[in-house]
């Protein structure tokens, strides 16, 4: 939207004006959780709920205008992602999209299949495949990077020696919701793929808020995140390739025949009207059409690179803290994403005192990628800190954490 734009550079005035929440005191650095709305978002839901709220599919003429609301939505999800609309699903969130596709895959993948699973990911693509592998008694294989805090990167390197001729499904992460790091994903789907029927299944979640996505540029056979850590309502979408979904068995009722789009197999009513509604003003937000889009996420990771190079500086120069992922500020390495822990401090009481201080919100925990933090990372109940960033957040912002942290560890 050229409105958020001066120069190629983001207008933060300009940005801040669309998320009503920005008002308010409180200085939002837990958005890897979920972001703030945009206005014209919470405004369709509330126009959709008081205008178009009936069954959809019917010809009267309120019942023709809902219709169209939806369909707008979804093809508006498909173009955010360059897909087909046949080719995605929306649901009430990337974890139970997830599932739904796991349910699906059990009724069609082979009695000797194995699955490769990423340990550094958010439990939402863990679980589901975990209980498919018990459920069907499948072969896990578990695929999991290096140890050290700074090299914790998932790639075809480390994935090959997991990989044989009966990889039916690799699933990873395209950024972790902890570490911020950039997985290669176009290189992963290529490995993946050197195995014949072997599939790719990426969660996006904590990439989306922050890059553009391009499905059919990076490969995958599957690819979700959520709506509500993109600036929107709570949902999700999921996409599932044309070849992918020759494998992908639909849930939904024995009349909906053919089953020929996503959202007849997997969709099962899930996903709500007037939720769906809001996703062509999510679109617009970032641009008129493609090329504008691609502006506009330029600018957005330009602006994040010197957020979080920022916050990494300080934390990089202190002896008595680590940094869990890439160390670096580039933004072809990270997004802002920063998980770290301080020697000796429990990392609630760090968290407390900042809250104590400041209208910072950050958090300490493990952000449902237990395995990753305890398993990969060796930490206990309190995690991690993490501070995470998107491009409302200013540099004033930035900066007066830092000051607070200095506080705060001493």
């Amino acid at each position: 939207m050229a409105d958020i734009l001066v120069d190629g550079s983001l207008d933060l005035d300009a940005v801040r004006s669309h998320f009503p929440a920005l008002k308010q005191n409180q200085i939002f650095f837990d958005n890897a959780g979920g972001s703030q709305v945009l206005s014209d978002a919470i405004n369709s839901i509330r126009t959709y709920l008081e205008e178009t709220n009936v069954q959809l599919g019917a010809s009267y003429n309120v019942g023709q205008k809902a219709t169209q609301k939806y369909n707008q939505g979804l093809q508006a999800a498909a173009d955010f992602i360059n897909a087909h609309v046949s080719e995605i699903v929306i649901g009430p969130s990337t974890t139970q999209l997830f599932a739904n596709l796991a349910q699906s895959f059990a009724l069609s993948f082979p009695a000797d299949a194995e699955i490769i699973v990423s340990s550094i990911d958010h439990e939402a693509n863990i679980s589901s495949w975990v209980r498919l592998a018990k459920i069907r008694n499948l072969t896990l294989k578990w695929w999991t990077p290096s140890s050290q805090p700074g090299d914790l990167k998932l790639t075809p390197e480390n994935l090959r020696p997991l990989l044989s001729e009966k990889t039916k499904l690799v699933t990873c992460t395209h950024t972790s919701n902890i570490l911020g790091s950039i997985h290669d994903i176009r290189r992963i789907a290529d490995e993946v793929h050197t195995v014949p029927g072997a599939m790719l299944c990426v969660d996006g979640v904590a990439y989306a808020p922050h890059r553009e996505v391009d499905v059919k540029s990076l490969g995958v056979d599957f690819y979700s995140f959520s709506w509500y850590k993109v600036y929107g309502p709570h949902i999700a979408v999921l996409y599932a390739s044309s070849s992918a979904q020759a494998s992908v068995e639909s849930l939904g009722h024995y009349f909906h025949a053919p089953a020929d789009t996503l959202a007849i197999k997997l969709g099962l009513a899930a996903a709500s009207y007037e939720l769906v509604g809001t996703i062509p003003t999510l679109l617009s937000y970032f641009g008129p059409d493609a090329s504008a889009r691609k502006e506009t996420w330029a600018a957005i990771a330009a602006h994040e690179e010197n957020l979080q190079g920022i916050l990494l500086d300080f934390l990089n120069g202190r002896q008595d803290v680590t940094v869990f992922g890439e160390r670096d500020r580039d933004r072809a390495f990270r997004v802002p994403v920063v998980s770290f822990r301080v020697e000796g401090r429990g990392l609630r009481e760090v968290v407390e005192n900042v809250d104590a201080r400041s209208d910072f919100g950050i958090r300490w925990g493990h952000f449902y990628s237990k395995r990753l933090v305890e398993e990969v990372l060796g930490r206990g109940e309190e995690g991690v800190v993490r501070v995470s960033m998107v491009h409302y957040n200013t540099e004033q912002e930035i900066k007066g954490l830092v000051e607070v942290l200095k506080e705060v560890l001493g």
